[in-house]
């Protein structure tokens, strides 16, 4: 029988269906994976922003991850939000138990709409001890800038900020950049001890409503076409045009929806005809 790749997602969950471990599961079945799961907190939140989090303890996620790495074979793991360092410390030993399982890092450590996503005081343990056992980290500029303690907009500066943090290999990506028609992503990966441009990968840029997530939905198909054997360069590219795609998708059906919504609120206008 024809192995379907396995993507292990350990990730917040959102309600809403944009981001968060739903996200993953669309991302990675669409790529052609099975997503498993292991939840890291539950958020309130909506297509406005995120309204509270909740984080799923410690104990309790040692046993979701470790109850799968020992029953599936796991052939990538994806991992987006984590609430504290309690969270960080089981993921850590977990990952140097199985070192030999590729790693995407995602970065979510504040919400698009400015909510914590991160204890403050977990940032120097995810720094210390999740960066080293990462494959690929996948930082955002606000994130890379964070991350690093660095406010410069450009990509080599700030994969220089990395090279102390012992990344195996970053994609910083440009979308929060404004300069460009184009959102243009910026890979480096550690060779004798730098980390050096190994690619960059643009695409035209979509004016949207919906861009809520994306960061999940490509550190997600990114793990899924690894878990496929491609090259870290191929995989990128292969995501980041299944990103374009849902993009415009999805504001397509944004479109129907709020077309949708202003037909009912019209029909509410209208007279009650009695039956």
């Amino acid at each position: 029988m024809k192995h379907t790749p396995t993507v292990l997602t350990i990730a917040g969950s959102d309600p809403y269906a944009g981001a968060g471990m739903q996200a993953d599961l669309k991302a990675i079945h669409a790529c052609g994976g099975y997503a498993l799961t292991a939840i890291t907190a539950l958020t309130a939140q909506n297509s406005q922003g995120v309204h509270s989090v909740q984080a799923v303890d410690s104990a309790m996620l040692h046993q979701q991850i470790e109850a799968l790495l020992h029953d599936i074979q796991i052939d990538a793991i994806k991992i987006g939000m984590i609430a504290n360092a309690a969270q960080i410390s089981v993921i850590a030993t977990l990952l140097r138990q199985h070192p030999t399982i590729p790693v995407v890092l995602d970065t979510p450590i504040v919400s698009s709409s400015g909510h914590a996503l991160m204890q403050a005081d977990a940032i120097a343990h995810f720094k210390a001890e999740l960066l080293p056992r990462a494959t690929l980290l996948t930082p955002n500029l606000p994130e890379a800038q964070l991350l690093t303690q660095q406010h410069s907009d450009d990509f080599p500066t700030l994969a220089a900020g990395f090279e102390t943090l012992y990344s195996q290999a970053v994609l910083i990506k440009g979308g929060h950049s404004v300069d460009s028609k184009q959102a243009c992503d910026a890979l480096f990966i550690r060779q004798d001890g730098k980390l050096t441009p190994a690619g960059k990968f643009c695409s035209e840029r979509i004016i949207t409503e919906h861009s809520h997530g994306t960061g999940c939905s490509l550190a997600s198909a990114i793990a899924t076409y690894i878990a496929q054997e491609k090259n870290l360069e191929t995989a990128i590219a292969n995501a980041k045009e299944r990103l374009q795609q849902w993009l415009k998708n999805g504001d397509t059906l944004g479109l129907s929806y709020r077309q949708t919504q202003r037909e009912r609120k019209q029909s509410r206008k209208q007279p009650l005809k009695h039956l």
